[in-house]
């Protein structure tokens, strides 16, 4: 069951909400693609409004956020926030989230496993692939990012250090439409 209702006053501005009703009386309230929260559900009698009794929020403005409006900071911080309110911090250590952010890179890769160059541009371009794909690009990237938080790495200064060595290893004039290692240049 899914209904569109009008948000309640916790959904500050948000226009409209759709409530999913999910398997163990669990409801998904999502605005837009952006996911807004998760509750457990008290009876089943009520809407699913009325029968949240345990609310994880994560907070949204009414903007949906985007790469152009969103920092990195923001989203470590974001990571950081979810990660502590779960309690899941004692299970973060280096060695596990390494393990993890490989597990789900592996499973980005699988969408593309045994397709040619092309075929692969075109497969991250289905629409009943693409969702599939961007939610195994997001589980990357956090647990990049809460690797970052981890270790205190400052992942723009990081980013930066290693363009400037690649561009030392990867001259443009050398390097410039091709694939070849950088000892091969």
């Amino acid at each position: 069951m899914h209904k569109a209702d009008r948000a309640p006053s916790f959904f500050s501005n948000c226009h409209r909400i759709v409530a999913h009703e999910c398997a163990g009386g669990a409801v998904a309230v999502r605005r837009g693609c952006a996911a807004v929260a998760i509750a457990q559900t008290a009876t089943a009698s009520q809407s699913p409004f009325q029968r949240i009794h345990r609310l994880s929020f994560i907070r949204f403005s009414s903007v949906m956020t985007t790469d152009s409006t969103t920092t990195l900071a923001d989203l470590k911080q974001r990571v950081l926030a979810f990660a502590r309110e779960r309690d899941w911090e004692q299970f973060h250590s280096p060695k596990n989230l390494s393990m993890a952010l490989a597990a789900e890179t592996g499973e980005l890769m699988e969408h593309f496993l045994w397709t040619e160059h092309a075929a692969s541009r075109a497969r991250a371009e289905e629409p009943g692939r693409r969702q599939k794909i961007e939610e195994e690009i997001a589980d990357v990237v956090i647990y990049a990012l809460e690797f970052a938080n981890v270790t205190g790495i400052d992942l723009a200064s990081a980013i930066d250090a290693k363009l400037a060595a690649n561009a030392l290893k990867y001259p443009v004039e050398k390097a410039r439409g091709r694939a070849d290692k950088y000892t091969e240049l």
